[in-house]
């Protein structure tokens, strides 16, 4: 019968067996023992003792999980109850399977549960409490909501979207896809300052303007507003603003190498076999030496901001072997050493190892500068498309009385014909008029269309709704014009314009991360000179090997336990103090870094100089095209007035046979012509007035704009263009209602 230890046996307990009590799988394992007359010990598996003790706490971490509890049940029934006690079969191979069993059950429950979602605040990563596990779950991020907002639906009236300048505004905050493609790029400089935090390096943020919904000169439709960089541009480390000019940022958070500031620990659990032919039996005492080795080390790292470096190792082995020489069988050992590293030079301080923390926060104000940015780009965009879809309105209602006035302009010289008072002939010219008339018009609704289309595509997420692909956008709102242009001071705008903007914004906090850089790329200059100590402890102990045969002295005492070999450790300290040093003979390569980062700091101030020159410039120029394009407004209304009083008198006198219809037919052309003139003269001031808010920086405090909704993607706080009036017509003349067939939506209802 096999003699078998239980629980109670001290930990990795042995069992003495001979060759007539081992059972036929055991035989080959102890044949080479047996045949040098020594009674081996055989490890016992603690494997399944562990997955038993992990059962419950399994069922806590992850509750529901049948599939990784049934798992883990299978482990503990691997045990095999023996008198009321757990029995541990002494089988090197059970003891494997053991544990191939509980790596399987641990790797098919990592699988099995499911992810964690992405915690509100990034920067902090997933506690490690109470779920010791939740820093290894993947994060799952939410997909996108592709669905229009309940906005859209409550302005939708017989089947038409009435849509005023807010209304719009609002819309495009919660629904563009250039701002929700450009809002993943907050939470993804927040996982730069979580990857900071454990030392490593920052990928950078992205600046880029995004651009892809077209019109307003965008897309190579329509014209007006002019686009920024590409969307979605990779800055190098710590984001150089937009990256204007082509410029590399290559050395920003270039410094001394950093420890992780992350703990880690690490552990090295095994069993080892050795059977070694001697040449003699002097050394060892036996022919073929035998040895089984099991090994438990373990360890501890982690670095500080200071530049400290702290390391714990605690090694143990348990040594077996068939050697006569050998006083300990097993042999017992066990040391621990506590390791600590100080850069004195190099790599001192927190200014040098906290610099990509440094970065990656300002990173994260550089991303907050390219939305607002990138809000301010959109609802510009956004505003000039609602002023050309009013315009398109305009011109074709300008188009319409042109038209019309054509058409009444053939039936009254059909009359005069009749009458005997005119030539047939200009019956022929009044028709050529009207046909000229309606292809203009047919123009006009074309455009209409296009224009709505590109209002509808910056105003939803997804157009594939049937309500929303059918309905017409009909304007409601028209730019007021106030009696007389405020002019504000040059400089004060340029003050305003020179706070606000965010590429400035962007420049400066690039400048302050060149800054960080330049500092750490000079102490990179510096030889690496370290404080390094260490303390530790050595212990030994064993059981007596009743087959030792030498005549050497005897040092450590028999018959010791586990416990023994750990007091030792501290009876027999070990310790060490000193410098480590480490000088580079020519450190050319530090030199180049630390160069380049002085000459690119230098460029990025002449760079941010070059910035407020060129938004100086803007300023003053948008400025002097609203007081041009004012002054044009008001030349076209006076313009349109005198066409109109030249038609009527016009008119008048072909009536009464004093004129002729050449003359009556330039005069219309006259007022079609200035009709679209004053047309073209609005849109242009309506995009002045909005370019200097742009160039300004004074888009979202204009139109009482949220940054923090603009963020969230949910409207809480309506926006308020203070220039747009409800209902009030560019042009003022009575203006008849055109066809639904004509322009392929239904008539604008008159508002008062």
């Amino acid at each position: 019968m096999v003699e078998t230890q239980h629980a109670a046996s001290p930990p990795y307990c042995l069992e003495n067996t001979t060759e007539h009590g081992l059972t036929k799988a055991y035989r080959e394992d102890a044949a080479c023992c047996v045949s040098t007359g020594l009674t081996t010990k055989l490890y016992i598996s603690r494997a399944a003792r562990f997955v038993s003790f992990l059962q419950p706490w399994f069922a806590r971490v992850a509750p529901g999980n049948a599939e990784c509890h049934r798992v883990l049940s299978c482990a503990v029934r691997a045990q095999k109850p023996f008198g009321g006690q757990q029995m541990f079969q002494p089988v090197h191979s059970l003891q494997r399977a053991l544990f191939m069993l509980l790596a399987l059950a641990l790797g098919f429950c990592s699988k099995v549960w499911p992810e964690q979602p992405v915690p509100e605040d990034i920067t902090k990563g997933a506690p490690i409490f109470p779920n010791v596990l939740a820093p290894y779950k993947a994060h799952a991020v939410p997909e996108p909501n592709l669905t229009n907002s309940v906005r859209l639906n409550s302005l939708i009236q017989n089947g038409n979207i009435m849509l005023s300048l807010d209304d719009a505004i609002a819309l495009a905050l919660e629904n563009n896809l250039d701002l929700v493609i450009a809002r993943y790029n907050l939470p993804i400089a927040d996982t730069d300052i979580l990857r900071t935090k454990s030392g490593a390096n920052v990928r950078g943020v992205n600046t880029g303007i995004v651009q892809g919904t077209p019109g307003a000169g965008i897309g190579g439709i329509g014209g007006g507003a002019t686009g920024g960089g590409a969307g979605g541009t990779v800055t190098a480390a710590g984001g150089a603003g937009t990256g204007t000019g082509g410029l590399v940022s290559s050395t920003l958070g270039v410094g001394p190498p950093i420890d992780s500031f992350d703990p880690a620990l690490s552990s090295s659990l095994g069993i080892q076999h050795s059977d070694i032919p001697q040449s003699n039996t002097v050394i060892s005492g036996v022919p073929a030496l035998l040895q089984n080795t099991g090994s438990a080390n373990f360890g501890y790292q982690q670095g500080f901001p200071t530049g400290t470096l702290f390391n714990v190792t605690f090694n143990n082995s348990r040594v077996t072997t068939n050697s006569t020489r050998t006083f300990l069988v097993p042999q017992l050992n066990s040391t621990f050493l506590f390791q600590l590293r100080q850069h004195i030079l190099q790599g001192f301080g927190l200014a040098s190892n906290r610099r990509f923390m440094s970065i990656a926060k300002n990173n994260r104000e550089i991303a907050d500068e390219a939305f607002r940015q990138q809000v301010i780009f959109t609802v510009t965009q956004l505003e000039t498309l609602y002023w050309e879809l009013v315009t398109a309105f305009e011109d074709v209602k300008a188009k319409e009385r042109a038209v019309a006035s054509a058409q009444q302009l053939e039936a009254n010289n059909r009359k005069q014909v009749q009458a005997g008072t005119i030539a047939q002939i200009e019956i022929v010219n009044a028709q050529a008029q009207v046909a000229a008339s309606q292809e203009a018009l047919i123009t006009s609704q074309t455009n209409l269309q296009l224009q709505q289309l590109l209002m509808k595509n910056a105003i939803t997420r997804n157009e594939n709704d049937p309500v929303v692909a059918s309905a017409g956008v009909i304007p409601t709102d028209r730019m007021q014009l106030p009696a007389t242009e405020p002019v504000l001071p040059t400089q004060d705008l340029i003050n305003d314009a020179l706070t606000r903007r965010p590429e400035l914004a962007q420049a400066r906090i690039d400048l302050t991360n060149r800054t960080i850089s330049k500092r750490s790329a000079r102490n990179a200059l510096l030889p690496t000179v370290d404080l390094v100590g260490n303390y530790g402890g050595n212990g030994l102990s064993g059981v007596l090997n009743p087959n030792f045969s030498s005549n050497s002295p005897v040092a450590t005492s028999a018959n010791g336990g586990y416990p023994d070999a750990l007091t030792a450790t501290v009876n027999h300290p070990t310790y060490f103090v000193g410098f480590s040093v480490n000088i580079p003979i020519l450190n050319r390569s530090a030199q180049a870094d630390q160069i380049r980062s002085e000459l690119e700091y230098r460029q990025a101030e002449v760079r941010l100089q070059q910035v407020q020159n060129t938004i100086a410039i803007a300023v003053r120029n948008a400025q002097f095209s609203v007081q041009q394009n004012r002054a044009a407004v008001d030349a076209a209304l006076k313009a349109r007035d005198y066409a109109a009083q030249s038609l009527q008198a016009e008119q008048k006198k072909l009536a009464q046979g004093l004129s002729i219809t050449y003359n009556v037919l330039t005069q219309l052309s006259n007022v079609s012509t200035a009709e679209s003139n004053l047309v073209n003269a609005m849109s242009a001031y309506e995009q002045s007035k909005l370019n200097l808010d742009v160039v300004t920086g004074r888009v979202l405090e204009t139109l009482e704009i949220s940054i923090a909704d603009a963020e969230s993607g949910n409207v809480t706080h309506m926006p308020h263009a203070p220039y747009a009036v409800r209902g009030n017509d560019v042009i003022t003349q009575p203006v008849p209602e055109f066809q639904p067939q004509q322009t392929g939506v239904t008539p604008q209802p008159k508002v008062d």
